[in-house]
């Protein structure tokens, strides 16, 4: 049987996988992000005990993907400091010696979950974490979006909610989705982190209402099969119901929508997306080696 091998690699943690192109998984190591040269070497001996034949990475960013360019492969402009322009790619290349495809965590996700998950069977979907960040990943026709770059959905700008005067926690733009809906804007926002709030309606409420609004933008602009929402603060549930809601509101009758019930779901996958998507990565890497 052939394996291959993939890397979800976080900003706290690396998890490492060998598995099918399926998402079968038959080995896996879960690792802190430690410095690139620690993180680097317990990762290569890992995959050297496995030999698979290509390597898929989902990576935390900003990561550079311009062909071409001198820093293709590397981490860029990270708030991790250890990783600022750390050649990431292209020292697992020379490391493994094997084929490595690579793409934004996110993006792995969304693959991981049209390839297993619960958009599975169709061509286009979108992946969206709420977390310590806010980060959109997307596969559209099959194919994961990106380019030069990559896209950035988190940092949207949207309508301030009449009744919150809080100012936003992101260090770029203060006010956009990420400063305003994130992990650290609800705990900045409420003097609390989310897991403490849950019983306080009007936390949720004006959380649902903020990704809503990107949720319609994000529709009116790609139309994705499907939405699938994960990360730490999507775990509280009762805000599925609102999102559905406060987007049905939001696009007012202007599209019709499919059954939001259906289409604005959790994982399928639950935690193991961005690994899945990177095991699909790697076969689809090797497949292009081949060709």
């Amino acid at each position: 049987m052939t394996y291959y091998g993939a890397i979800e690699a976080g900003g706290t943690k690396f998890v490492c996988a060998v598995g099918t192109e399926t998402g079968e998984i038959a080995g896996r190591l879960t690792i802190p992000t430690e410095t690139p040269e620690e993180t680097i070497k317990k990762v290569t001996a890992f995959f050297d005990a496995y030999q698979p034949e290509a390597l898929g990475v989902g990576s935390f960013g900003p990561i550079s993907l311009a062909k071409g360019k001198p820093d293709f492969g590397f981490i860029t402009n990270t708030p991790k400091l250890a990783w600022q322009n750390y050649p990431f790619i292209p020292e697992l290349e020379k490391r493994l010696r094997i084929p490595v495809s690579f793409t934004t965590d996110v993006n792995a996700a969304a693959l991981g979950e049209i390839t297993e998950g619960a958009a599975q069977g169709l061509n286009s979907c979108l992946y969206i974490t709420v977390g310590t960040g806010i980060g959109a990943g997307a596969v559209i026709g099959g194919k994961v979006v990106q380019s030069f770059s990559h896209p950035e959905m988190g940092h949207i700008l949207i309508r301030r909610h009449e009744k919150d005067a809080f100012e936003g926690s992101c260090p770029y733009h203060k006010d956009c989705l990420e400063g305003m809906a994130s992990g650290p804007a609800l705990e900045k926002r409420w003097g609390k982190q989310g897991k403490d709030l849950s019983a306080r309606e009007e936390v949720w409420e004006l959380e649902a209402d903020y990704l809503a609004q990107a949720l319609m933008q994000y529709i009116l602009i790609l139309c994705p099969e499907k939405i699938v929402m994960g990360g730490g603060v999507m775990k509280q549930r009762q805000l599925f119901p609102l999102i559905r809601r406060k987007l049905r509101e939001y696009v007012n009758g202007y599209i019709d929508l499919p059954d939001l019930d259906e289409y604005v779901v959790p994982p399928g996958l639950g935690d193991d997306a961005g690994i899945t998507g990177a095991l699909a990565l790697a076969a689809r890497g090797r497949v292009k080696e081949e060709k």
